[in-house]
Order: C-alpha cells, then structure tokens, then sequence
C-alpha cells in the first residue's frame, strides 16, 4: 500500500516473548509494514509496563499471545513517521505528530453491536469501539510497544499534549485511562467520597491525582510501605490509610464525624474502587460504602471475587466492572491531565534493560516503569 514516509532504516530492535514465564529477548528485526487504511507506522519513544504485561507472561490471558514470539506492552507513545497515502480515517494525522497509543482496538470490525453502540455520551462514532470483539489488541493480541517502531490504528491514539513528554505520556494510555474510565463511572459530584484501594500501585496513584483535581474526597489505601510512602509523598490531600493497621470501621466513623452523619447506613464513602486482585481488598473496601454506594471492580484475579448477597441487597451496593475508556475518554483523560498537571511517578529504562524493569516491578515499589527509547546507546 502507497504511504508517506521519511527515510527509514530496513530493521529494528524489539524485545520478544518467547514462552511463558521466561525472560524477554531482544532480537533485530525487519520494520513491521501498515497494511490497511487507517494504520500508522510509528517511532516508538516510550513504552510502559502495565500489570497485564505481567499477567500475559504468567500465561493467565489466553488466548493471548496468539503465538510466540510476540511484542508486548499496550501502552506507549511515539512519532508518526509513516501515514496511508489516502488517509480515510476520521481523525487524521501527519508525519511528525507526536501520538499516545493504548492497546485497544486496532482495526476493529465497524459493523458489530459494539461498533455501532452510541449510546453513552462516552461512546465513539458509529463504527468505531474499543470494545469491538473481532479488534486486534497491541501488546495482547498483535505486536506492541517494545519495539523501536510499531503499526497503530489512527483511531485508537490520541495527540500528546504540548506540555507533556512522551515518557509522561505512556503510563497514561492505560494505567491513565483505567482509572479515569473507573472514576467515571463512579458517576460523583465534587464533594462526594471514593475511595481508591490499591493507591500506591500503577493505576492507583493516578487515581488519587485524578479524584483530587475532580473535586472529590479522596481516601487512598494500601497495605505497601513503599506504595504508601508513595502515595503520601504526592500531596494530594487524600487521606492515605495503612490497612494493616486501621480497620474499616474507623474510617467509617472518622468520615461520619466529618460529615455531620451519625446514621450507620449513611456513614462511609459514596464509591471505591478495587485495584488489587485480593479478597481482602475487595472485602474491605465493600466495608467502606456507605449504602446506596458503588463498588467499581477494575482488577481481574483469577478465582474471581466473592461478595455478600445482604450487601448488595440490603445495602442496595451496586457492584460493576470497569475494563478501558473509549478513544473520546482517552483524549479527554490526556487533555485533563495536561491541564491538571496528573503526572506518573516513573522510573526509566533502556529497551535492552526490559529484563531488569520486570525485576524492579515484581518488588511492588509502586509507580510505573517505562522504558525510555532515548536512554539506549
């Protein structure tokens, strides 16, 4: 297929998964080629690693990879340095733009239910869904972000803000839209209570800055020294809770005390969400709700969550699921958090270092790891 294109080298360096639970291998390989109309063939600047590139590499998100070897990581960012000749994409983009990439959905079908779904205000036109069953996934389904170039789909990316960096920029292609998708759907006014548990992880710590700059009461809690030293050191003016050592029933009371509420069932927070793939962590944080109250689940373990009938019932707490934001979200999110100043903690690495930033990230330090394309020699 004719495209534009600047002067490009033959190969490029990639990091390769080659089974489960191994380490990554770094190969050179020829450049991968666009090959519809609506893709883009990009400089890759930075790559973040997310919980879910763990999770792929244990093997526990079949049926992806599809086969081995494959590219992981689905959120990152580059330069465009290749465009479709006859661009028909409905958001269009010129050699030198600089784009954030998610993972979701490259070249989706147009035509199933979820293509043409248009129902909340969140949703994208007609034809185009992250949710699109019959889409390619970059870094799950079909090669990603560890690589010097990648093929994305115009539609899925969004424009980097002037003001924000490529390294800041790719923790937020999913860590960033999760949570913002998740807060979303909160459905809070300015004022009411979340709850963030898991604060000091990946997601978690943009979520204290997002719910903050939204205007809501933030009560961050996690059971990590380092995720909670972390998460203080932000300032968001969130209550932080170790829950190793505060029950839940006393943030209950605090927050009663503060609100002027003494009945129990209107004692507690408006919403939390749940980002650690833990029983307990679930159980505590249905604790913290008041009733009538949202409990968003965005982690995925993998014997599930269990939950009690009479809370839900009785207490009328409403329990649901929250995957990614559409691209509409994405660029809002990108937009609100240029403007906000919502920044990533992060720690860089060369893309021959990959093996070592997995190291640092099962030690749970926090923060994201990114892998910065410009630090390799």
């Amino acid at each position: 297929m004719a495209s534009k294109t600047v002067s490009l080298p033959q190969a490029m360096k990639a990091q390769f998964l080659e089974a489960f639970k191994t380490p990554y291998v770094l190969r050179t390989v020829p450049l991968p080629k666009p090959s519809s109309p609506h893709d883009l063939l990009i400089k890759v600047d930075a790559a973040s690693y997310c919980h879910t590139d763990a999770v792929l590499a244990d093997g526990q998100m079949p049926p992806n990879p599809p086969s081995f070897p494959h590219i992981g990581c689905h959120e990152f960012a580059g330069t465009i340095v290749s465009t479709p000749s006859s661009n028909n994409s409905t958001w269009t983009f010129k050699i030198g733009d600089r784009i954030g990439v998610p993972g979701r959905a490259f070249n989706p079908c147009g035509s199933c239910f979820e293509c043409l779904d248009e129902k909340s205000p969140d949703s994208d036109p007609a034809g185009y869904s992250v949710f699109c069953p019959n889409s390619g996934n970059n870094g799950l389904s079909r090669p990603g972000g560890f690589a010097e170039y990648a093929v994305v789909d115009a539609r899925q990316v969004a424009p980097i803000p002037s003001s924000m960096s490529a390294v800041e920029t790719a923790p937020l292609m999913c860590a960033g839209v999760t949570i913002y998708s998740a807060l979303k759907r909160c459905q809070l006014q300015p004022g009411q209570r979340v709850g963030i548990v898991g604060c000091g992880g990946g997601l978690g710590h943009l979520g204290l800055q997002f719910a903050a700059k939204m205007g809501f009461k933030v009560t961050g809690l996690d059971s990590a020294d380092g995720a909670l030293k972390l998460a203080r050191d932000l300032d968001t003016g969130a209550r932080i809770v170790d829950v190793r050592t505060e029950s839940a029933e006393q943030i209950i009371q605090d927050v009663g005390q503060e609100d002027g509420n003494k009945e129990a069932g209107d004692m507690g927070l408006d919403a939390v969400i749940i980002l650690p793939e833990s029983q307990k962590a679930f159980e505590y944080g249905v604790r913290l709700l008041k009733n009538h109250g949202r409990c968003v689940v965005v982690s995925f373990p993998e014997a599930g969550f269990h939950f009690s009938a009479r809370d839900v019932v009785f207490r009328d707490i409403s329990i649901m699921g929250s995957l990614v934001g559409s691209n509409k979200c994405l660029r809002e999110m990108l937009e609100f958090a240029a403007e906000h100043n919502v920044r990533a903690v992060v720690k860089t690495y060369p893309l021959s270092g990959l093996n070592d930033l997995v190291t640092e990230y099962h030690k749970g330090s926090g923060g994201k790891l990114v892998v910065d394309m410009s630090l390799e020699t």
